[in-house]
């Protein structure tokens, strides 16, 4: 893009906050139907899941993942817009705090000689497998959402989209996941995710480039 084009882009900003915002929403709400639907129709909740939200640990992976889904949306938000600057980023650390936080108290109040089995869990191929699916949709709508902005680091605002994509998928696998340490969650989860993240950012050079 010339830097004539880049000046007209910039000038129309303002005029195109509000197609940008209907666009975030229109993808926010495409995104969360698609990725439920593959859910109900692939794995579905647990069969415990009644007696499990009475446990503190599988609540606490939706406060992380729904964290984790907030802050890089918002930033992702940002980064749609030309020369906009990357400080929305540091939100992501809210995510790996409430982590850090939980495996804290992991740590003290587990037995040491099963924290090994806690950390390797038994789902974690199916970790690996349903987060990156669920979420493959939702990266679509929000990559197609970046098309509507002008984003000068293609490649960043992709591996955000990522992000976003795998906070949500993250979410309704929670739901069916029978590993609910913070030690699992903290190993694989992220693991998940930064496939999203990679296939994002790699995708975006093509869907979203200006």
């Amino acid at each position: 893009m010339d830097q004539e084009q880049l000046i007209r882009t910039l000038a129309l900003d303002n005029r195109r906050s509000a197609p940008m915002g209907q666009a975030w929403m229109l993808a926010a709400l495409s995104a969360f139907i698609v990725a439920a639907a593959v859910f109900a129709a692939v794995i579905g909740p647990r069969a415990d899941i009644a007696t499990a939200a009475e446990t503190w640990r599988f609540l606490y992976k939706f406060l992380v993942t729904a964290a984790l889904f907030v802050t890089a949306f918002w930033a992702l938000a940002d980064l749609a817009r030309p020369g906009a600057s990357a400080r929305r980023l540091a939100a992501l650390v809210l995510a790996p705090a409430l982590l850090a936080l939980a495996i804290l108290i992991e740590l003290l109040s587990v037995p040491a000689d099963q924290l090994g089995a806690r950390l390797v869990g038994k789902n974690a191929l199916l970790c690996l497998t349903f987060i990156p699916l669920i979420g493959l949709g939702p990266l679509a709508a929000f990559l197609l959402a970046l098309r509507h902005g002008a984003p000068d680091r293609v490649m960043l605002a992709g591996a955000v989209a990522g992000i976003v994509a795998g906070g949500l998928a993250a979410t309704f696998y929670a739901a069916h996941c029978t590993d609910d340490s913070p030690l699992f969650v903290a190993t694989w989860y992220p693991l998940a995710i930064l496939m999203l993240a990679a296939a994002g950012a790699l995708a975006a050079r093509h869907v979203a480039r200006w």
